[in-house]
């Protein structure tokens, strides 16, 4: 097997060659045993123990970028709530965005619904991973999961644990740009390592075997069931494996205010064609406010909070002005009573971050801004 090789590979081509051929060569042992291992070990996920069509897309939305433990109870949820394509078309998007809170990436939640919209019309749902990655959202990844797991179609999943698993079993030394690249590198082998008279329980097996076992840090090697063909264990440092380029983070520090007026909450809310939070509400920036710097200049602090967002590490400032302000108006900014707050679609962090103020009445000293 070949494939292009960077600079920075740090090995011979055919060094990776040759492991992966091997691989390749025992393909038949490695997968009665990746699969023996699943059939014994896999975790019970309800999406496993109640399989549908509509539950795997469901649970794929919600894997992106979250992890297993994270979903459980947001999947349970909307299964209950939006048990199907026709309900979740129905669906307005205010009800969705709210069902999803707290799971982050948004567009997510949008691009799902979207989904459903265009599977109802167009008369159910497509067969072919080709004709899945059409639907919005779904891009190689997802579109070989669902059509793997729920319709057996022989499509290799390649996320980060695959990727991870393949570059220890190879000891692939190249240093990859990103995850995507990586991904890209690795597809032919894992659709060579296919089972395919299971590929949806094999798929599952390597995303079981690397959220479990070959784990990135302290892989548990001495119980991987794939361990006598795995060179980068062979090799004594298979944590090693794979090489990413290190990411650049980016600081960032963000000031927003903290207004009452009577028991109304001031919140900014993402207009309907933002990328990222669209219909979504969050304590609003002293720019969003129209806020001169100078007024917060005796404010009270609040919270300061960190988080990280993709390549960004955020430290984000709450504050209470101490003087009557003047704040901007327009369609994005509303007064949310405390009676309506868990009503409203708020990200995950700030319904966290104003409830925690609220508990404590830290937003009293707040005066009632003018309009």
């Amino acid at each position: 097997m070949k494939r292009t090789r960077g600079k920075a590979s740090g090995q011979p081509p055919a060094v990776w060659e040759r492991n992966a051929a091997g691989l390749l060569d025992g393909a038949a042992g490695f997968r009665r045993a990746l699969l023996g291992w699943y059939d014994a070990n896999a975790r019970r996920l309800p999406w496993r123990e109640r399989p549908s069509l509509y539950g795997t897309v469901v649970s794929e939305f919600m894997l992106q970028q979250t992890q297993v433990k994270t979903a459980l109870p947001y999947f349970e949820r909307w299964m209950r709530e939006l048990p199907g394509f026709t309900e979740l078309a129905a669906a307005s998007e205010e009800r969705v965005l709210r069902l999803w809170e707290g799971l982050g990436y948004y567009s997510r939640a949008r691009n799902l619904r979207r989904l459903a919209q265009a599977v109802v019309e167009r008369g159910g749902p497509p067969a072919a991973p080709d004709e899945w990655r059409e639907l919005p959202g779904v891009g190689p990844y997802t579109a070989a999961a669902i059509t793997s797991i729920a319709l057996g179609a022989r499509a290799a999943c390649v996320d980060g644990n695959v990727v991870r698993i393949l570059a220890r079993l190879t000891a692939d030394r190249t240093e990859h740009r990103d995850s995507a690249s990586a991904a890209k590198a690795f597809t032919a082998l894992a659709e060579g390592l296919l089972d395919p008279a299971r590929p949806g329980d094999h798929n599952q097996a390597m995303m079981e075997l690397g959220a479990t076992l070959c784990s990135r840090q302290s892989p548990a090697c001495v119980i991987c069931p794939v361990r006598e063909v795995c060179a980068g264990a062979r090799s004594g440092e298979p944590a090693c494996f794979p090489r990413l380029a290190p990411r650049k983070l980016e600081q960032r520090e963000v000031t927003r205010v903290w207004c009452r007026r009577g028991d109304a909450l001031l919140l900014h809310r993402g207009a309907a064609g933002a990328r990222r939070l669209a219909g979504m509400h969050e304590l609003p920036t002293s720019e969003q406010a129209g806020f001169d710097p100078a007024a917060l200049a005796d404010a009270t602090e609040l919270a300061r909070r960190r988080r990280a967002i993709t390549r960004f590490v955020i430290t984000e400032t709450i504050v209470a002005p101490r003087s009557p302000v003047r704040i901007r108006t327009g369609p994005e900014l509303v007064w949310v009573s405390a009676r309506e707050l868990a009503g409203v679609a708020l990200s995950g962090p700030h319904r966290r971050w104003i409830n925690e103020i609220l508990g404590r009445d830290g937003g009293d000293d707040a005066q009632a801004p003018k309009r």
